[in-house]
């Protein structure tokens, strides 16, 4: 499995940014995809996550109505839209595989077994 994220960046607050993941490998209709942060110093954080199957979307209480999670299978692509972005958003995104957990919240970092490198957002 391998994940590559992109779009990260610096922006103003209530700027938008808009992260792209690409996923190869071994990814199955059953896995979910998911956006963790992690800004310096603090833990992880699963901000947005969806099952592959039927696109089923939950997103952490930060940053619900603001970012949009969405995916496009045929091209093995997940994308994170970040809409008014507030300073406390500065992190790294990670895009993240959880391939099994069975019913656990897809929120839960600890089930994630595949990362990409980490792209850094900025907001100030």
């Amino acid at each position: 499995v391998q994940l590559v994220e992109s779009g990260g960046g610096s922006v103003q607050t209530g700027g938008s940014l808009r992260l792209s993941c690409s996923a190869s490998g071994n990814i199955y209709h059953h896995h979910y995809l998911g956006w963790v942060r992690q800004p310096p110093g603090k833990e992880r954080e699963v901000v947005a996550a969806i099952f592959r199957a039927g696109g089923i979307t939950y997103y952490a209480d930060s940053v619900k109505g603001r970012f949009t999670i969405s995916q496009d299978i045929a091209k093995n692509m997940v994308y994170l839209q970040m809409d008014s972005l507030k300073p406390e958003d500065t992190a790294m995104y990670y895009c993240a595989l959880r391939t099994g957990g069975g019913s656990s919240s897809p929120l839960m970092s600890s089930l994630y077994d595949y990362w990409g490198q980490g792209t850094q957002v900025t907001v100030s």
